[in-house]
């Protein structure tokens, strides 16, 4: 009989992508199993399978993508579960590569969970298809927002469905100290706000690359005026920074306008949020930073996600930049500077109220756990 000290757990998500808020759902996700089965043997599958075992050691890491069925099976032959997520994985022409791999577990009687994922656009007759058929097999299906339940359902999806909140509300902060803004070239002693684009896509879809960085470059440039800020732009991927210098590109004011450059760790740009008397953004795990350290921040939504996270924190958010025209974008920003402490309490306690939704994914997870840890030793007897 071959000797145990944990359970053996996959973990299956958009990890390896240098994508910092992929990379907070990691941390937050590693960070929860180790709570409940601190002598697992964790396995992430991985899109780059060296980066990931230089961020987290004390996982292996392992490739998925091009990976053959009969080359995934001696690895998924040695799980007790396979995890699910999280981050937004299940949508259109994106939700297939995953399963394919799901599917080969299933097939080898593997439970299945979701972990707060994220799901939709959904829909190419493919991918629902696969979607309802490999959920409706898992043992617990989390999702990490309204949104994701409503396109289940719609996809024809019976299970139920627990709403609970995305991983990254589990993280905690580390310090970002004063030193590295200085390194970073932000001036001591000035207002700061933070801010986070990327590509156009839906967020505008009318405008052309240039006029998108421009409308963004007169928020920058409003904010350094109205309240005497420097401008620090946060990129969450590689391509932001392509993105932050086009904008601080049509700024009249660029030589208040910074780029983080330094690699940081998501805990620590969750500590950077402590430092920002304002953030605007794009990408959700930015806002949800801004959101956690009690930072006044304002959503440019691009997906339904970042619709989702305004409704559930009670802040507004603007429709898109592609149906924004200068006056009412930076009437907006203006009225949230103005705002921003009458709202502090209100924003607060919602911010609370998710993170308690956060971790009720980890009460599933627990109980999951549990119950494959007792039919384990049950066998072993």
């Amino acid at each position: 009989m071959r000797e145990r000290t944990g359970l053996t757990i996959g973990v299956l998500g958009s990890y390896g992508g240098r994508n910092l808020g992929d990379e907070a759902i990691l941390t937050g996700l590693l960070d929860d199993l180790r709570r409940h089965e601190p002598h697992a043997r964790i396995i992430v599958f991985s899109r780059n399978p060296a980066h990931t075992a230089l961020a987290h050691p004390e996982v292996e890491a392992v490739p998925w993508e091009g990976v053959s069925r009969v080359d995934s099976s001696p690895v998924l032959n040695q799980l007790d579960l396979l995890i699910l997520g999280g981050g937004g994985i299940l949508y259109d022409k994106e939700a297939r590569r995953y399963l394919r791999v799901v599917r080969v577990a299933q097939e080898r009687g593997l439970p299945l969970i979701t972990y707060a994922v994220g799901v939709g656009p959904l829909t190419d007759t493919l991918d629902s298809g696969m979607v309802r058929e490999t959920l409706a097999q898992a043992v617990e299906v989390t999702v990490r927002d309204q949104e994701s339940r409503m396109v289940l359902e719609e996809a024809g999806l019976v299970n139920p469905i627990t709403v609970t909140a995305d991983p990254a509300f589990l993280l905690e902060p580390e310090e970002f100290p004063q030193q590295w803004l200085r390194e970073e070239g932000v001036p001591a002693g000035s207002r700061l706000v933070g801010l986070s684009v990327r590509e156009p896509g839906r967020a505008a879809e009318r405008l052309d690359v240039d006029g998108y960085h421009r409308l963004l470059a007169q928020i920058g440039d409003f904010l350094v005026h109205r309240i005497d800020a420097y401008v620090l732009f946060v990129p969450m991927e590689r391509d932001d920074i392509r993105h932050s210098h086009g904008v601080l590109s049509h700024m009249t004011a660029a030589d208040r306008g910074r780029i983080l450059h330094g690699d940081y760790r998501p805990a620590q740009i969750l500590g950077l949020m402590r430092h920002f008397d304002l953030a605007v953004g794009m990408r959700l795990h930015f806002l949800i930073f801004a959101a956690m350290m009690g930072t006044p921040f304002l959503p440019l939504p691009y997906a339904g996600k970042v619709f989702d996270l305004a409704q559930r924190l009670g802040v507004p958010a603007l429709r898109g930049v592609e149906r924004e025209v200068e006056g009412p974008l930076l009437a907006e920003v203006d009225r949230l500077w103005d705002e921003r402490e009458a709202r502090a309490d209100a924003t607060a306690r919602r911010v609370a109220e998710v993170c308690e939704q956060a971790r009720g994914t980890s009460q599933v997870t627990r109980s999951v756990l549990d119950s494959i840890r007792a039919r384990t030793l049950t066998h072993a007897l």
